[in-house]
């Protein structure tokens, strides 16, 4: 395995080969992924996993109710990350792309720019800037959106 991801209730993983494997709850068909090839990322939501294969194209599965698996567009995708009920991405030219549950606007990254990396919380979603500055956009009920006083952020 090269790669690993948790969600709720199912665990995914990448193989060397870049195929996919996944257990747990497949109630929602978030474990099928047995087909998947080519990938160099995965991750797991509650009721979905999104893949990024390497040719920069996303792949999903899961419960289609949220939305979150409309990722079958999804080009030129640098990293993604799965939410609880959404998915998000961030292109190599630094735009985020997001698909899913936007209840509490966590969705609301279309105009961000200039980002490096990405993830996706619960009904949150966070986007690191080239310039080591943190966006965030969805639910701040509990403080987890202050981000504006981040800086020198880098990415791993």
């Amino acid at each position: 395995m090269v790669a690993l991801a948790c969600g709720d209730w199912h665990s995914v993983g990448v193989r060397s080969d870049g195929s996919a494997l996944a257990v747990g709850n497949d109630r929602r068909g978030q474990c099928a992924v047995e087909g998947w090839r080519d990938l160099r990322a995965v991750s797991a939501g509650t009721l979905h996993t999104v893949g990024l294969r390497a040719d920069g194209r996303a792949v999903a599965t899961g419960d289609p109710g949220s939305g979150a698996c409309e990722v079958g567009g999804w080009e030129d995708v640098a990293a993604l990350d799965a939410g609880s009920h959404h998915t998000v991405a961030v292109t190599a030219c630094g735009r985020v792309l997001a698909a899913g549950d936007n209840s509490h606007g966590q969705c609301d990254v279309g105009g961000w720019r200039d980002v490096v990396a990405v993830a996706a919380g619960a009904t949150h979603t966070l986007g690191l800037r080239a310039d080591g500055t943190v966006l965030a956009a969805g639910n701040d009920a509990n403080g987890q959106c202050r981000t504006a006083a981040w800086s020198g952020v880098h990415a791993a």
